[in-house]
């Protein structure tokens, strides 16, 4: 028998000072029981598989949620088979061999592709080249919105004006008009091309999750705002009633998700963080009981080259503080001196 731990280990890894650290609070998992970014029971028999070489789990998987039109779902399962595919590249190779021309092949390859550029000191450049394989794949199924999602990340890396932006925006939202990850990458351009102009951030933020369901992760985006402002370091200053009300809006989002459920995780996650900074203790430790084993990479990465650290320390902090008065000097500091990190795109 496989043994999953192992071949899944970049992607769920255990704390590695679970000796050391604090209790957690009761009814929190302990420090060695909490993962990295591990995979939900659809992605994990896939990202198995990969490891041995073998694609048709992945390419099941994908054609699964095209077939369904789960364009949330496709969107991460196609960002961690990109992730696993750049250090294991074989079964993603032997994939695109053996059809060219599957929609769901290209749409991964496109994701690498733009992962790999991205790293790259000739980013703009090497983004020029990858434009084809998103073309490619946004022809595959003229449905699909994740590689209209693709092509809005890649046009922010590329530079590309506001024109062009709306355009791809505007093809975006028609295949999805709630699509999370359409969002996102929409709201990350703004913030890079407007410098730090913050309230134009929260006022698309907060008119997307005004016409979204109330139940889309697109409720969460407000928090996203809140959460590059308080990470940001400059800009002009939000005003704490639309802070407050953006971690409002995402509370109410997680509260509709089980506990310890990981398709929130990375929403609540980001949540936690914020109310920290808000100094919300008392509702970041309820979070925190929320989130379970669940630790995601972002926000944590943006804060220090080791995000399942950073999470054990901060779920330690809010166990303090509310045992306690708080004390603001102790916010989560930024460990990464405003570094970005190649995978923030």
């Amino acid at each position: 028998m496989v043994d999953t731990m192992a071949l899944l280990h970049p992607f769920s890894r255990t704390a590695r000072t679970a000796r050391t650290a604090p209790r957690p609070a009761a009814g929190l998992p302990a420090d060695d029981e909490v993962l990295l970014d591990a995979p939900d029971d659809r992605l994990g028999p896939a990202l198995v598989a990969a490891a041995r070489g073998e694609h048709g789990p992945a390419a099941e998987l994908l054609a699964g949620t095209r077939a369904r039109a789960e364009w949330e779902y496709r969107d991460r399962y196609t960002r961690r088979l990109a992730a696993f595919a750049r250090s294991r590249p074989e079964w993603l190779q032997s994939w695109s061999a053996t059809a060219p021309h599957d929609p769901d092949a290209l749409l991964v390859s496109a994701q690498v592709a733009v992962d790999r550029a991205w790293d790259s000191p000739a980013r703009a450049e090497l983004l020029r080249e990858v434009s084809p394989l998103i073309t490619a794949a946004a022809r595959g199924d003229d449905r699909d919105p994740v590689p209209w999602r693709l092509a809005l990340d890649h046009a922010r890396g590329a530079n590309a004006g506001h024109k062009y932006f709306g355009e791809l925006w505007e093809a975006a939202v028609r295949r999805a008009p709630h699509h999370y990850g359409c969002h996102a990458a929409a709201l990350r351009y703004l913030a890079a091309s407007w410098q730090g102009s913050h309230s134009e951030c929260f006022d698309f933020a907060d008119r997307a999750a005004q016409d979204a369901p109330s139940d889309s992760l697109i409720q969460a985006l407000p928090s996203r705002a809140a959460f590059a402002y308080l990470t940001d370091g400059h800009g002009v200053e939000v005003p704490r009633e639309r802070l407050d009300a953006a971690a409002d809006r995402a509370i109410a989002l997680s509260v509709r998700f089980p506990a310890a459920d990981p398709w929130p995780a990375e929403v609540r996650n980001k949540l936690m963080y914020v109310l920290v900074r808000l100094d919300r203790w008392q509702e970041a430790l309820t979070e925190a009981h929320r989130i379970g084993p669940y630790a995601t990479s972002f926000p944590w990465s943006r804060l220090s080259d080791d995000p399942l650290a950073m999470f054990l320390k901060v779920r330690a902090d809010i166990r303090t503080r509310t045992d306690g008065p708080a004390d603001p000097s102790r916010h989560p500091q930024n460990e990464r001196a405003g570094r970005a990190r190649s995978g923030d795109h």
